[in-house]
């Protein structure tokens, strides 16, 4: 990192406006336009009905309750970004409204859900010794610490968000005398969440969960460890290509990557890693809610009252019974 503010600006600039962008791109945007708003209709309808079944149905009675609340949440904020983030801001108001649920919902989405697959590794992996930790005034104060991080951790990128004079383009303007600062803090910020924290902590909590898992006599056990997997394998496809996009826009600005060729290439690779990280906030309630046991059976309680079926004698009642047994919201305890 021998180059001063000024250069790397300079630099990483003038390749920026130099590089005549590719005929693909027009294409590229027509694509992300209706990929943006498939997306934001499947997350608004899954994490719009997980919220609504845990608030009127299941009450919030255990910390596992109040991760996936605040999961959902963080996906439908992320989900609500993007026609905004689709169509871009058209004002300096919407451009920094639109950056900060981006950003807001990028982080919180990612602490939580490595926070979900601490609380699963808590219950299965230590069951007995911390039970005691998962209360639900636990819960309630790790979600409020993730998202006072999480705020903090997006405000720098709202105080900066504005307009390109160029291209009316929404995007961050940094200061001259700390161009450089804010774009490697930027970087390195998702970076280090989404590589370097969460993966690793996702990774051990499960590998711990299947060596449990293993050792279990239960004909549920190769659909858990399978389930589990898959969460695993989504969270990697969904978010390791972003970051290492990210990571060699890292290298652009440290003048590395210095040519149209791969200005040009790192520009449309990140087009398409972002949607695909985006479409994680769909895939959690999926995997979160929707397959768990007890989540299933409140929401089947719910389309069957919505369809006047409800009336069948002992049906809700044992429903509600056998509900209110179940201690979690997630395929990887509901399984086994």
């Amino acid at each position: 990192m021998n180059l001063s503010d000024n250069e790397s600006e300079y630099n990483y600039d003038y390749i920026n406006s130099t590089c005549d962008q590719d005929a693909r791109i027009q294409f590229q945007d027509r694509a992300r336009l209706v990929l943006c708003y498939v997306l934001f209709c499947l997350g608004l309808l899954g994490n719009s009905t997980v919220i609504w079944v845990l608030l009127r149905y299941i009450k919030l009675k255990s910390m596992t309750d109040v991760y996936l609340l605040c999961l959902s949440l963080s996906d439908l904020i992320l989900a609500l970004s993007l026609p905004l983030w689709a169509h871009n801001s058209h004002n300096t108001a919407s451009c920094k409204l639109m950056t900060g649920i981006y950003q807001l919902g990028f982080y919180s989405g990612t602490l939580f859900v490595t926070l979900m697959s601490v609380d699963r590794y808590l219950a299965i992996v230590h069951a007995v010794t911390a039970m005691r930790a998962r209360t639900l005034r636990y819960g309630i104060i790790a979600s409020l610490t993730i998202w006072i991080i999480s705020v903090t951790m997006a405000v720098p990128q709202v105080v900066f968000a504005s307009l390109d004079n160029d291209d009316g383009w929404c995007q961050p303007i940094y200061p001259d005398d700390s161009w450089f600062f804010w774009n490697m803090q930027r970087n390195f910020s998702e970076n280090t969440l989404g590589l370097f924290v969460c993966l690793p902590i996702i990774v051990f909590c499960y590998v711990k969960i299947l060596l449990v898992v293993s050792k279990t006599r239960n004909s549920k056990k190769d659909k858990a460890v399978k389930l589990i997997l898959i969460i695993v394998c989504l969270f990697v496809l969904c978010w390791v290509p972003y970051n290492i996009t990210i990571f060699l826009q890292t290298l652009q600005v440290l003048n590395v990557l210095n040519n149209c060729e791969a200005f040009k290439a790192i520009n449309s690779t990140m087009s398409f890693a972002e949607i695909i990280a985006l479409s994680h906030c769909c895939v959690n309630p999926v995997i979160y809610a929707f397959v768990g046991e007890k989540f299933r059976k409140s929401l089947s309680r719910v389309l069957t009252r919505c369809l006047g079926m409800g009336h069948q004698r002992g049906g809700t009642t044992i429903l509600k019974d056998t509900t209110d047994k179940e201690t979690s919201n997630t395929p990887v305890r509901s399984e086994y």
